[in-house]
C-alpha cells in the first residue's frame, strides 16, 4: 500500500484538532471562562502598563487563587477528550474522522490489520500526553511540534515519533467505491496512475 503524503496527514490532523476543539468548547467551556475570570484583572493591568511603556511589576492585581487548579483541570479534560476521540477509532479501524475524509489509515508496519487498543494508546500518548505539560512554559507544545515534523525527516517509511513508538505507518486507502466493469469493456484497460508515495 502506498504511503500517505505529508499534506494529507497534515490536513487530517487539522480536521481532528478541529473536532477536539469543538468538543472542548462544549465540555471545557465553563472551566476556560472561569480561568479567564480569575486572570483577567492581572492581564488587563499588565497590558495597560505595557501599552503605556511602564515595565513596573509592583501593584499588579493578584491572580485568583483558583487559577492554577482551573488550568490543570482544563488540560486534564482536554487530554481526556482527545484520548476518547482518537484512541477507540484508531484501535478498531486505524482512522479518525480526519483520516477517513483524507482517505488515509494507520496500520502496523508488519501487517494490514487493526492497531488494537494497546498499540493505538501507545501511538496517541506520544503526541497526546504532552498536552498536560502546556503550562510548563509551553514545553508540551514544543514536544508535540517536534513529533509532528519528525515524519518529514524519516525515510523510507515517513514515520513520526508516535509511529515509531507504536510501529505503525500511515498509508493511502485504495478506492473501493467504483463499480466493477466487464472484462471486455475497454474501460478496464485504462488504469489510474499510481498514487504518490513509496510502498513500505
Amino acid at each position: 500500500m502506498p504511503l500517505a503524503g505529508y499534506g494529507a496527514r497534515l490536513l487530517a490532523r487539522l480536521v481532528d484538532f478541529g473536532v477536539v476543539f469543538a468538543l472542548n468548547a462544549v465540555v471545557n467551556g465553563w472551566f476556560v471562562w472561569r480561568y479567564f475570570e480569575e486572570t483577567a484583572p492581572y492581564l488587563r493591568e499588565a497590558v495597560r502598563r505595557a501599552m503605556a511603556g511602564d515595565s513596573s511589576q509592583e501593584g499588579l492585581p493578584a491572580i485568583g487563587e483558583q487559577a492554577s487548579g482551573l488550568q490543570i483541570a482544563i488540560l486534564v479534560i482536554a487530554t481526556a477528550l482527545w484520548f476518547a476521540y482518537e484512541v477507540p477509532t484508531m484501535a478498531s479501524g486505524g482512522q479518525t474522522l480526519g483520516k477517513r475524509l483524507l482517505r488515509i489509515r494507520a496500520v502496523p508496519v508488519d501487517a494490514d490489520q487493526p492497531l488494537g487498543f494497546g498499540r493505538a494508546t501507545r501511538r496517541w500518548s506520544t503526541m497526546g500526553m504532552p498536552t498536560l505539560l502546556w503550562f510548563c512554559c509551553g514545553f508540551g507544545l514544543l514536544l508535540q511540534f517536534v513529533d509532528a515534523v519528525s515524519a518529514l525527516f524519516d525515510h523510507p517509511l515517513r514515520q513520526a515519533l508516535h509511529d515509531k513508538r507504536a510501529q505503525t505507518v500511515v498509508v493511502q486507502v485504495p478506492r473501493t467505491d467504483r463499480t466493477d466493469t466487464p472484462a471486455d469493456d475497454p474501460a478496464t484497460d485504462r488504469t489510474d496512475p499510481e498514487p504518490p508515495g513509496d510502498t513500505p
